[in-house]
């Protein structure tokens, strides 16, 4: 199981800061504008390559929130800061903690927006102790990415990874950078590639090449794996049959 990933939070605030993140992320953020809520979206390459995925969070008269995995944290800010031109919107650390858990969320958290098998997602100064959760079973039973693992910056298609499905784009929103080559994927009749869950006996490291049994040819690769199944991505169209991972065998479900 692969500890928590460190998340840092920013504040924005500014007249401009709703628009301003508006015009560049996969989803849409005007529901913010009418009150509190939470929203799950990307940051795109113009070539609609996944950069850095984020929540973008309101509570109750308070300021934007944006709750991002802080490895990606640095080179998303100095983005954003390159994004940000005369638009009034400054970017300040948060002194909120998030602190996650399942069942009844409580004050001051949003049901996390991707899947109600997440739970909730709590913001405030101090933060709740709760008990352990194997969020990587989670993730695995639900086919849920996770930034840095699954999700590649410069390298995932935010459609092969699911984000759909899990309500981390809209079609409906108008312009943001990356969405000409977004909306061409959705509109293709099937997309060959991208993430599935593989039952699997044996283990392999996480970024493993996965090949077919029969013939060794390149099929896709091998990430988070929890209680006999993997999240893999795969070239569906060739993968058939049995399929190996370093020393752990994989089947399509």
């Amino acid at each position: 199981m692969t500890q928590d990933t460190p998340r840092t939070i920013w504040t924005l605030t500014g007249k401009d800061a709703v628009s301003f993140l508006q015009g560049l992320v996969t989803n849409d953020l005007r529901p913010l504008e009418q009150g509190p809520g939470i929203v799950w979206a990307a940051l795109l390459t113009p070539q609609g390559k996944y950069l850095a995925d984020f929540f973008v969070v309101r509570h109750e008269g308070g300021d934007l929130l944006l709750d991002i995995a802080t490895p990606l944290a640095a080179d998303t800010l100095r983005r954003l800061t390159m994004y940000r031109l005369r638009a009034d919107v400054q970017i300040a650390p948060s002194d909120l903690r998030l602190s996650r858990g399942l069942g009844t969320p409580p004050d001051r958290a949003f049901p996390d927006p991707r899947h109600p098998a997440l739970g909730w997602r709590r913001y405030a100064t101090d933060m709740l102790v709760t008990p352990d959760v194997d969020w990587d079973a989670i993730r695995v039973g639900n086919l849920i990415p996770e930034s840095g693992i699954e999700l590649i910056p410069d390298d995932s298609y935010i459609l092969e990874a699911g984000f759909e499905r899990l309500h981390g784009v809209d079609f409906r929103k108008g312009c943001y950078v990356g969405q000409e080559v977004t909306a061409r994927m959705k509109h293709k009749t099937e997309l060959r590639k991208g993430l599935v869950r593989v039952m699997m006996e044996g283990w392999a490291p996480v970024g493993s090449e996965i090949t077919r049994q029969d013939d060794g040819k390149p099929v896709g690769t091998l990430f988070t794996q929890s209680e006999g199944f993997g999240i893999a991505y795969l070239r569906r169209d060739r993968a058939d049959g049995i399929l190996k991972a370093g020393q752990a065998r994989l089947w399509l479900e």
